[in-house]
């Protein structure tokens, strides 16, 4: 299911870019105009409802933070679970880890061990805002698999074509960018 033109102008509109943020050179894409667009996010999730309704999801894994705000909004919509990637630390019951590079050192991203357990082989969808190198999106899609999983797809709200992190999360699994930023 592919966005009407009006409906990708909504949502590319309501998105405001920040330049030099977080550092020189950088045009930072700030969601948080989108989130308090109530059209604009109102059609970016009927948009996500209608595309993966008939997936037979069983779970949403949102990625730590912004993946938790289209992640858990989703789950509700089409009435499964969502689990939450979070930040190393940051989740109170035993975890697995994932750690990944990122240009100025290494981080790390863990979800429950038991975040899946309750229906074997759990079809999973990924979701996150963005992805630029896919460090993050990629360690989430190995924390998916170790968990019990299967990370069916990623989807995120922007896609950064120019830097590699699409086409190397397309080795673990398919990816959706439901607008991309050349």
């Amino acid at each position: 299911m592919k966005l009407s033109s009006i409906e990708r102008k909504i949502i590319e509109n309501s998105i405001r870019d920040i330049k030099d943020f977080p550092k020189q050179g950088i045009v930072f894409k700030d969601i948080t105009t989108l989130l308090n667009d109530k059209e604009a996010y109102g059609v970016l999730m009927n948009h996500l409802y209608q595309k993966y309704k008939d997936y037979n999801l069983n779970y949403i894994a949102g990625i730590d933070a912004r993946g938790f705000i289209f992640g858990a909004a989703l789950a509700q919509m089409l009435s499964i679970g969502f689990v939450p990637i979070r930040k190393k630390g940051k989740l109170p019951y035993t975890t697995i880890s994932e750690k990944y590079s990122l240009e100025y050192g290494i981080d790390e991203v863990e979800v429950h061990i038991d975040a899946f357990s309750k229906i074997p082989h759990a079809r999973v969808l990924l979701i996150d805002d963005l992805i630029a190198t896919g460090g993050t999106a990629n360690a989430a899609a190995k924390l998916i698999k170790q968990a019990g999983g299967e990370c069916v797809e990623a989807c995120f709200v922007l896609g950064l074509t120019f830097l590699d992190g699409i086409e190397n999360l397309k080795n673990q699994t398919t990816v959706y960018s439901i607008i991309e930023v050349a």
